[in-house]
Order: C-alpha cells, then sequence, then structure tokens
C-alpha cells in the first residue's frame, strides 16, 4: 500500500511538471476575444516570393514578429507554389490546424480568401492589399489597405527633384490596378515638379502572371533599358525583382527607388549606395496593429482598414541621406496631400 501510494505520488508530480512545460513556453498576458496570448497561433500565407523578398513579404513577417515580441504566440509561415495555384489550399491548411488569425499576403488572394473564410466562420482572416468586398464581403475577414499612391507621388516628387537628366523610369512587377496604382502616383509627383519630365514606364509580366514579383533578371533587363535611354533614376514596384532594378543601377551609375520595405537597409552593402529612397508601405505596422486588435479582441471584420501619409501607412526613406537636402520640398507636398490640396490619381 506504501507502495502504491508513493508510486501515485510521483504520477500526480510528474503530471504536474507536464502541465507546467506545456504552458510556459509562450508569454502570458492577452486581451480578451482574440484568447490568451499564450493561446496566440498565427497563420501567414505568403505572396509570390515568400520570405526573404527584402520587400513586401518580409515587411508582413516584420510586423508578425514585432506582434509576437508584444503579446507572445507563435507563427507558422507557408509559401505558394510555383505557379501560385495552391493559395487556397494554404489558407484551408492553416485554418484546419487550428491557426487563428490567419493572414493571407498579397491581393491574388482576393479569389480565394472570401470563398475560406466562409467556410470557417470562427477564424479570423486579414488580407494585405485586399479588400473585403474583393472577396464577398465576409464578416470575418479584414481587408489591410494602403494609399500606395501617395507614397509614390512623393517618390515622384523626389526622383524629379533629384534627377539630372530629366528622364526618369517606373519598373512595375505585374501589370494589375494594384502596381497601377504605384505608377499613377509617382508620375503625377514627378510632373508635379518637372511639367516636361520624360518617364519610362514598363512592366515584367503581365496580369494573371505573377512571376514579375520574383524575377530579379528579367527586372534587371528592363531598368537597365531604361538607363541606357537616358533615365538616371528608375523606381520599381516589384517585388524580388527589385534587386534587379539595383543591380541595373549600379553598373549604370544610376540611382533608383525602392519600395514597401527601407531597402536601404536591407539590400546587399554593395549597392546602398544606388537605393536613394524608398517608398515606405507600412505593411509591417497594419499586420502588428490588426494582430493586437485581434488579442484584444476589437477586430470587427467585414471592413477595410486604410493607412495612409496622414496615418504614416506610406511616405519615404531617408535611410543613406540622399534626400536630405530635399525633405522640405517633400515635406510641402506631403501636407498639400493631407490637406485635400492635391488629389493623387490612382490610375495612370
Amino acid at each position: 500500500m506504501k507502495a502504491a501510494a508513493l508510486l501515485l505520488a510521483g504520477s500526480m508530480a510528474l503530471a504536474a511538471c507536464a502541465s507546467d512545460e506545456e504552458g510556459g513556453g509562450s508569454a502570458s498576458g492577452g486581451g480578451s476575444g482574440g484568447g490568451e496570448s499564450a493561446e496566440l497561433q498565427i497563420g501567414l500565407a505568403f505572396d509570390t516570393g515568400g520570405r526573404g523578398d527584402r520587400s513586401f513579404n518580409d515587411s508582413a513577417v516584420a510586423g508578425v514578429e514585432a506582434a509576437i515580441e508584444e503579446h507572445g504566440g507563435e507563427v507558422t509561415e507557408l509559401s505558394p507554389n510555383a505557379d501560385a495555384s495552391n493559395r487556397a489550399d494554404l489558407l484551408t491548411q492553416l485554418a484546419d490546424q487550428g491557426f487563428n488569425p490567419i493572414i493571407a499576403v498579397g491581393f491574388a488572394y482576393s479569389d480565394v480568401i472570401g470563398e475560406v473564410a466562409e467556410q470557417y466562420p470562427d477564424v479570423t482572416f486579414a488580407q494585405v492589399d485586399g479588400a473585403v468586398a474583393d472577396a464577398g464581403s465576409p464578416e470575418n475577414l479584414t481587408g489591410l489597405l494602403f494609399a500606395e499612391e501617395q507614397g509614390s507621388f512623393l517618390a515622384g516628387v523626389a526622383a524629379a527633384l533629384k534627377s539630372e537628366t530629366g528622364h526618369i523610369g517606373f519598373v512595375g512587377g505585374v501589370e494589375t490596378p494594384l502596381i497601377q496604382k504605384f505608377e499613377a502616383g509617382y508620375v503625377a509627383g514627378a510632373q508635379a515638379v518637372n511639367p516636361q519630365i520624360i518617364i519610362d514606364r514598363q512592366y515584367i509580366s503581365p496580369a494573371g502572371d505573377f512571376s514579375g514579383f520574383n524575377d530579379p533578371a528579367r527586372g534587371q533587363i528592363v531598368a537597365q533599358g531604361m538607363y541606357d535611354a537616358g533615365a538616371d533614376i528608375v523606381y520599381h514596384a516589384a517585388g524580388g525583382s527589385g534587386i534587379g532594378v539595383f543591380q541595373a543601377a549600379a553598373a549604370s551609375g544610376g540611382r533608383a527607388i525602392g519600395v514597401d520595405s527601407d531597402q536601404y537597409q536591407t539590400v546587399d552593402p554593395a549597392l546602398q549606395s544606388v537605393v536613394m529612397t524608398s517608398m515606405l508601405k507600412r505593411v509591417d505596422n497594419a499586420v502588428q496593429t490588426f494582430i493586437g486588435e485581434f488579442v484584444d479582441g476589437n477586430v470587427a471584420g467585414g471592413a477595410d482598414e486604410v493607412y495612409d501619409l496622414e496615418s504614416d501607412g506610406v511616405g519615404l526613406a531617408t535611410s543613406g541621406g540622399f534626400i536630405d537636402d530635399i525633405q522640405s520640398d517633400i515635406d510641402g507636398y506631403r501636407q498639400q496631400i493631407i490637406d485635400g490640396a492635391i488629389t493623387v490619381p490612382t490610375t495612370p
């Protein structure tokens, strides 16, 4: 009987230790509605290029990592296959495995995320660059949108003010309405400074072909043609293909403007000197804010959150100091946009 009692006590002690270990891996705390942060399991479905694109996807990663540092939790990341035909499968896999919230990165998920969200009404979804209406308006989906045209307008201002040839360029990854917003804003900003400026514009791949976001070699060829034609500054909105634009700038003695994240901080140091500035699209802030809202139980759902110049959702990076001398001009245009004196177009 004594042996049995000792055995029972030992078993209870081991069970208690196991229970402590299971709950000890995540930070404590959290708010109501989203569950305690020890249970926070984030699913992240990437756009083409995935982690390591040093641009759009990596900015989403930064937002998730900042949220985890603040609230605790873990993240599982999935990337599309070569032709990106498995986007719905990625979201379904994350939902089946119990991840909540699930964040889809990129407008290309708009065709599938609405149907998946309806199949999992107890899971909270968010889509970067996707409007809820485009996905069928499910109540458990939040769209994280940006005024890319406003930030790109300032990029155009900077390019026109710094160009020595009066000739600049724009390289888009895929010819879609979203990337055309970058083009439209850039052209409008440059022409606001110099109505006679020459602006070359070209896309790496047509609508429906998302390879243009992950083809640095093609990005380099397209940009090189612009530099050879006389452009001295080229702005890219091409995701992972932007590295090729920077390489063309270095080979031509020109300059380039990055996109989404501060690419001066992410490129190979050998290319830093050509990155004049970057149009910041604060995907990191939007993702971090959304996860915080989920933890606090404050996600409204069925609506879009829009990040613009006024909310610092877009802007220009100043790393390297290359635009310090024109900062007052940039600030002037920024304020005019915020005040409504300038309305930036969203189509070319």
